[in-house]
């Protein structure tokens, strides 16, 4: 029997499809209306263009593919895509590991090892599909890293009309403004070329380390007793998993997230006065709204790690903002020449320590 790849353990179609049945539908809309709002957010994506660049001192290279206005369906194929491209080299090593200890235990390497099918049988299923439903209601923009396709940014246009809607703020104004946003990361990722590669890579090695091994057992059942603390908002979910070593991997990968959203608020703040009217009502709101809705919402938040990620543009804003007083723009500008002037996780709350290690 040939030996299974990881990667083929995992049903990805199955889950692309499960979560597009799972979804929600999105607000209702003429159509008129999507068509207007579609319109109106390729639009901006243009207009953010220069302004970005001009605050950012970044610029995007001609060849960047451009935006692209997606439905929440269309959401959740790019992130399959980019969750499979990301995953497939990391369920390929665990089963190579589970592979290797059986051979040399000279157990069949024809029948499918129980942590293929562990690793198949959690990821394929129904929760995973729900992950992807629910979080393609919440995601109003994200530059897609797509490691094994193209890189792009993404507007998903529905939730850009809901938020406005319960946000109760300027349709154009709050579309433009999320576009500037979003253009900070499309410059980041497309300015900065090797920023891409090394954070998949990053993940990647974070994620070989996670998966499989001889203390699984131990690490789920550590997962089960932590769960509690998750959800009353006392324990990360990304630490529940992870060894000494791995905690440090995520703090390193935690400080480059805190450092691309901190870059992009401040971006799209610093824009924002001049060619947004009511930026300041906006900012406000949708704070607020950062926070979660109702205690379901902010439950599954912490379940899939997404009070993490408001921490991260909290911590890295305030980043940004006191190298930039420091030392300008441009000498922290520094911070993208390579993976070695990108800021430590103790850096990320003191700043002025980023600043005597790279500039001296």
């Amino acid at each position: 029997m040939t030996a299974i790849a990881g990667r083929d353990y995992v049903n990805w179609s199955f889950a692309a499809s499960a979560a597009t049945k799972l979804v929600p539908a999105g607000p209702k809309a003429s159509r008129v209306q999507v068509k207007d709002v579609v319109s109106e957010l390729r639009r901006a994506t243009q207009v953010a263009i220069d302004p970005v660049a001009e605050t950012s001192g970044l610029h995007a290279p001609p060849s960047a593919a451009p935006p692209l206005v997606v439905d929440r369906a269309g959401w959740i194929s790019a992130n399959v895509e980019s969750a499979r491209g990301m995953l497939g080299p990391v369920l390929d090593a665990a089963v190579d590991r589970e592979r290797d200890k059986r051979l040399e235990s000279g157990k069949d390497l024809g029948a499918p090892s129980d942590l293929a099918n562990r690793v198949g049988g959690v990821v394929t299923g129904g929760e995973v599909a729900g992950l992807f439903a629910f979080v393609s209601t919440k995601v109003l923009g994200q530059y897609d890293l797509a490691p094994q396709g193209t890189p792009r940014l993404l507007l998903v246009a529905p939730n850009i009309l809901s938020a406005e809607r319960e946000l109760e703020v300027n349709p154009s104004d709050f579309r433009l403004w999320v576009c500037l946003h979003e253009e900070t990361h499309r410059v980041q990722f497309t300015a900065v070329p090797w920023l891409r590669e090394h954070l998949i890579e990053s993940a990647q090695s974070l994620g070989q380390g996670m998966v499989g091994g001889a203390d699984t057992a131990q690490k789920l059942e550590a997962f089960a007793q932590g769960l509690p603390g998750v959800i009353r908002g006392e324990v990360d979910i990304t630490t529940l998993l992870a060894d000494d070593e791995q905690r440090e991997q995520i703090a390193k990968v935690t400080a480059i997230m805190s450092l691309l959203e901190g870059h992009a608020d401040v971006v799209m703040d610093e824009v924002g006065p001049a060619v947004i009217p009511s930026v300041d009502q906006i900012r406000k709101r949708f704070n607020e709204r950062r926070k979660g809705a109702g205690s379901i919402d902010v439950i599954l938040r912490r379940l899939l790690g997404l009070d993490a990620k408001m921490k991260q543009y909290r911590d890295g804003a305030v980043f940004v903002r006191a190298v930039v007083d420091q030392i300008g723009r441009d000498d922290f500008n520094a911070i993208w020449t390579s993976s070695e002037t990108l800021p430590l996780p103790s850096e990320i709350s003191d700043p002025a320590a980023w600043v005597r290690r790279v500039h001296g």
